[in-house]
């Protein structure tokens, strides 16, 4: 029997997550870096598979996407055209007493997690419940009109306190700009200051007309990428939900003026099914609407998952209408439109203009925690008066780090050697792994806790008869197949079109 993921299952999802390999804190031999995370030999692989997934699904799933990799450094013009220098900004508060800084919103929202917590212990937490979802939305509705006084006069008539110092003491509420600088240059005094970026979308704008051209696009037609970004967050929270430094994965894809909402439709729909074809329900996802848009959109909803501690996004799809490419234009100085030559219903050439984008934004790092809270599994295996449990990542078999674990049941008699075999047979179609050390009963936890979807046992039988037993790790039905037939049968279970169709 399956314990359901609640909040408290976050604490044990990041504990597993350090104890098999998935994700370390920082530096963590100098007590770590806040909100910076390193991935371990198990992560970095499913991280890779991931982002395997996404680039295949938009690049070679789709005729008219192709894909770059911009660099991170970028002329310091390309944010005061993107509207970062001036406005990339959160609100952010001070604790008098403690000195420390919160964002406005992550403050609130972690008093209303409080009062769920504590409306979960009470005998009648209905109140409680209320006043936390009614924080919320007041938030939102301050937030939505910049109302920074309004948020502050929330934050006190809550009587919403510092976690450090435990007081109410608070500044008022002041914009900060959340991008990092540094300097370009050998020689400090020489030196431009130039900003490691915030997002990797304004890469993709930048090289509109370099793509377009070499690359023969006509219009519609995408640019993808994954890459690095970088965001002074101010508080570290929810593990890797929120980090200085992220991944992320994004598409913009180019249309005629008056067709974006169309394309924004299409892609809203196209992206969920995206996601649903990793093995999640439908019911863990939602769309949320934004109420209050970017001032480069026309339209924007956000695909929300329920984590542990609630729904929260995951990824964004945007319509930014013509705003980046018009401001790049403007602030550089050189055309960036598209002749289109096609001829409309009426039979009339569009001649050029500036194309209109949708835009597809995800995070490699979010992702990632989706994939682990969906994944993690405690299951109670007792039977009469034998107590037995287990945790197991269930993956989905193309996701996961390691395909297939081959173990020969004793090490000797052989049986290694014969193991040898089939391990380097194997190795070049799929992620291997071999393990001979414990039981076998301990051999099959340890890859159930890093979701690996077959275990092969190589017995005394397969020196008669060349068959292997082979465990499933879901059902943990064991079968009898032929060493020939390996390949075919984890091929057909692991295989990229299980996801990408």
């Amino acid at each position: 029997m399956s314990k359901t993921v609640t909040d408290n299952t976050l604490q044990a999802i990041i504990s597993h997550a350090k104890e098999y390999g998935f994700v370390f804190p920082s530096s963590e031999i100098y007590d770590g870096l806040s909100a910076v995370y390193d991935y371990g030999p198990y992560g970095a692989q499913l991280k890779k598979n991931i982002r395997d997934d996404w680039w295949k699904s938009m690049t070679q799933m789709n005729e008219n996407i192709v894909g770059i990799d911009a660099a991170i450094f970028m002329h310091p013009t390309t944010w005061k055209a993107s509207g970062h220098v001036d406005s990339f900004s959160d609100p952010l508060i001070d604790n008098k007493d403690s000195k420390k800084r919160y964002r406005v919103d992550h403050l609130i929202e972690a008093h209303a997690d409080k009062l769920m917590e504590e409306a979960a212990k009470a005998n009648d937490g209905v109140a409680l419940r209320d006043l936390a979802k009614q924080l919320i939305a007041d938030m939102e509705v301050l937030l939505a009109n910049d109302d920074f006084a309004g948020l502050g006069a929330l934050i006190q008539t809550n009587k919403i306190q510092c976690s450090v110092s435990g007081t109410s003491n608070w500044t008022e509420i002041r914009q900060f700009n959340l991008m990092f600088s540094t300097e370009l240059g050998s020689v400090a005094e020489d030196a431009n200051t130039i900003y490691l970026r915030p997002e990797t979308a304004q890469g993709i704008f930048v090289n509109f007309l370099n793509v377009q051209k070499t690359g023969r696009m006509k219009i519609p037609f995408g640019i993808a990428q994954i890459g690095k970004a970088f965001r002074n967050e101010v508080i570290a929270r929810q593990f890797i939900m929120r980090m200085r430094e992220f991944e992320q994965m994004e598409m913009q894809f180019f249309v005629r003026p008056g067709t974006e909402m169309q394309w924004y439709a299409y892609w809203k729909e196209a992206r969920l099914k995206w996601h649903l074809a990793l093995g999640t329900s439908n019911l863990k996802y939602r769309y949320h609407d934004h109420a209050k848009l970017a001032h480069y959109a026309n339209a924007a909803v956000d695909i929300e998952f329920e984590f542990p501690f609630g729904f929260k996004e995951v990824e964004g799809i945007h319509s930014r209408t013509d705003f980046d490419l018009k401001q790049h234009q403007e602030h550089s100085k050189k055309k960036l439109q598209y002749f289109d030559n096609d001829l409309d219903e009426q039979g009339k050439p569009y001649g050029n203009y500036v194309p209109y984008v949708v835009e597809t934004s995800i995070g490699v790092d979010r992702m990632f925690l989706l994939t682990m809270c969906n994944a993690y599994c405690e299951e109670d295996l007792s039977e009469g008066d034998k107590v037995d449990s287990r945790v197991v990542l269930k993956l989905h078999p193309a996701l996961a780090p390691i395909k297939a674990t081959v173990m020969p049941l004793t090490k000797k008699d052989g049986l290694p050697e014969k193991a040898r075999v089939i391990m380097d047979a194997m190795k070049f179609d799929f992620n291997m792994q071999y393990d001979e050390k414990d039981s076998i009963g301990k051999r099959y936890r340890r890859q159930d806790a890093i979701g690996t979807p077959f275990c092969i046992t190589i017995d005394y039988e397969t020196l008669e008869n060349d068959t292997v037993t082979i465990r499933h790790r879901d059902s943990m039905q064991q079968e009898r197949v032929a060493i020939k037939d390996l390949k075919s049968l984890i091929q057909n279970q692991v295989a990229w079109e299980n996801l990408l169709k």
